[in-house]
């Protein structure tokens, strides 16, 4: 039954795209750096394309979603605090890259091409957080 691993797979192309889009504003409109918002938007767009070629119909994964029994829907205490907005980048590039691997792990399961293809993008990521840390560092101390 692959119910189970359509929801998984659901749920993380949900959580990488909505990552890269916080990591994409706060770019825009935090650092207002055009290179490295540019930068998330293509990721963004290259999760979106990969979602769209995924599958040739995507009812699989809407059937398998079901956020009403969703026994992590509610998140957990230290995913509510943020002292800064550099917080919220780091841990929406963070949730990005894990959903990246684990939709890189399921889709194994069902393409391996497809799995191939988020490997590559989740280096992509580590090299974009690369490029992110050398231009936000002296974002560190003051936001």
């Amino acid at each position: 039954m692959k119910g189970p691993i359509y929801r998984v797979i659901d749920a993380n192309f949900n959580r990488v795209r909505e990552g890269l889009r916080v990591c994409e504003e706060f770019a825009r409109f935090v650092s207002n750096d055009k290179d490295l918002t540019e930068d998330f938007k293509r990721a963004r767009n290259r999760v979106s394309k990969l979602y769209n070629s995924f599958l040739n119909d995507r009812k699989f994964l809407f059937f398998a979603r079901n956020v009403a029994k969703d026994v992590g829907r509610r998140g957990f205490r230290f995913e509510r605090q943020r002292s800064k907005s550099l917080d919220v980048f780091w841990a929406n590039l963070h949730r990005s890259k894990e959903a990246l691997r684990v939709l890189e792990e399921f889709t194994k399961l069902l393409d391996g091409n497809t799995s191939d293809d988020f490997r590559r993008l989740r280096y992509k990521l580590y090299e974009l957080e690369k490029k992110a840390f050398k231009k936000l560092q002296a974002l560190l101390s003051f936001r």
